[in-house]
């Protein structure tokens, strides 16, 4: 009998070690740094920009945790588990920047325990994964190489720096709302 998986199913893994373990270590101290920003906010609070920027920390929690379902999913599915980006509208770009906002109904406690999910989901991925080597070719977008595929390890990278970036933008989100610093 043959079996399919999602990546929305639980697995029973066994515990990372080696490899895994240290690319499981490092994207967990990212997502706690970006976390730890949030950390006694309001609602109202993990709302509002406090820079030039359209930036907000429930806005970039919400859009980690989409870019890194997103990631984990084309582990397993290819290039279809993302859009065609160079085939967006313009109303697709603007339901993909809802994810950096929090909208009305959005609450800081939601966004967070749909990432703390997301990075579950992740963690027995990367657990079960055969082989880091396993690569799938990357969709179209323009800041893609044509014919360019990434391994599972590649795209692990991608969302550990994608984590660190969007943590070291919180950090500076939380400083201009409060003064309160992730380090320091």
């Amino acid at each position: 009998m043959n079996e399919t998986r999602t990546i929305d199913e639980p697995t029973t893994a066994p515990t990372p070690t080696g490899e895994r373990a240290d690319l499981l270590v490092a994207l967990a101290k990212q997502r706690h740094f970006l976390r730890f920003t949030t950390r006694d906010l309001t609602d109202e609070q993990a709302g509002q920009r406090t820079t030039a920027s359209e930036l907000c920390l429930g806005g970039l929690v919400k859009h980690v945790a989409s870019v890194e379902r997103t990631w984990a999913a084309f582990i397993v599915e290819g290039p279809s588990a993302m859009p065609d980006f160079t085939a967006m509208t313009e109303a697709d770009f603007a339901r993909r920047a809802d994810e950096f906002r929090m909208l009305p109904g959005d609450t800081l406690a939601g966004v967070l325990a749909d990432y703390e999910e997301v990075a579950r989901r992740t963690d027995e991925l990367v657990a079960a994964l055969p082989d880091l080597d396993t690569a799938q070719p990357l969709p179209k977008a323009p800041w893609f190489q044509a014919d360019e595929a990434w391994s599972a390890r590649r795209v692990l990278l991608h969302v550990v720096a994608e984590t660190a970036q969007h943590a070291g933008h919180a950090d500076i989100i939380r400083e201009s709302l409060d003064g309160s610093k992730s380090m320091g």
